[in-house]
């Protein structure tokens, strides 16, 4: 296992998988500021570019693309208090306040160094623990996950503003809207009372970012 480790470094560190990678975080970065489009719509609307390239380059490439994405959408949360996508919207709570008090640039600087040293523990501890969670990920089932979903609801109802009351309300309210479309195991339609553009759901990043910058503005 080391040694497939260490020749995966030898490989990736090499100059001109470097300049990929370099190329994939600054794409990645400038598409994150756009609202809405997180990792896995840009690496989807990006991946035409890795067509005629190695399979090694390319991959790299489109893990530039992931982590710049994941701190582009950072610039937007402290600047204007607006997420680039979901993983920064905690990013909002402190940076903004930050920014407001003239402090930007030095909240951009720590979301990159924290970005940086959380980013790469992160990786060794994947890279040495995979074994271990993949049994389990396999042992999880139906209860696990329903605990999981509980715990993050939780959180969003926490950390979405001073009234406890509200947050309930829009949390059990986006589960209703989320009900509506094509279920995603069985792939039964529910709740679509024979209106086609429902299958899709009602809830979409569009509609959604739209409604954020409503209510900022």
């Amino acid at each position: 296992m080391i040694e497939n480790l260490l020749t995966g470094f030898a490989l990736s560190l090499s100059a001109s998988n470097l300049l990929y990678c370099f190329m994939g975080v600054t794409i990645g970065t400038v598409v994150g500021l756009l609202p809405g489009l997180g990792p896995v719509s840009s690496i989807a609307l990006l991946l035409p570019l890795t067509y005629k390239m190695e399979v090694l380059p390319a991959v790299i490439m489109l893990a530039g693309i992931y982590y710049g994405v994941q701190y582009g959408g950072t610039i937007t949360s402290v600047l204007v208090n607006i997420p680039g996508e979901a993983s920064t919207v905690v990013t909002c709570l402190d940076g903004h306040q930050m920014a407001k008090k003239g402090r930007a640039g030095a909240a951009l600087g720590i979301a990159a160094f924290g970005s940086f040293i959380a980013g790469t523990f992160g990786i060794l501890m994947i890279s040495l623990m995979a074994p271990l969670l993949a049994k389990v990920a396999l042992a999880m089932g139906p209860p696990e996950y329903v605990a999981l979903m509980l715990a993050g609801l939780c959180l969003v109802t926490f950390l979405s503003g001073k009234s406890m009351l509200k947050s309930l309300m829009m949390a059990a309210l986006g589960l209703l809207l989320c009900t509506v479309g094509i279920d995603s195991v069985s792939g039964q339609t529910r709740f679509t009372f024979g209106v086609t553009p429902c299958w899709t759901a009602l809830i979409s990043p569009s509609w959604l970012w739209g409604s954020l910058v409503s209510a900022k503005s």
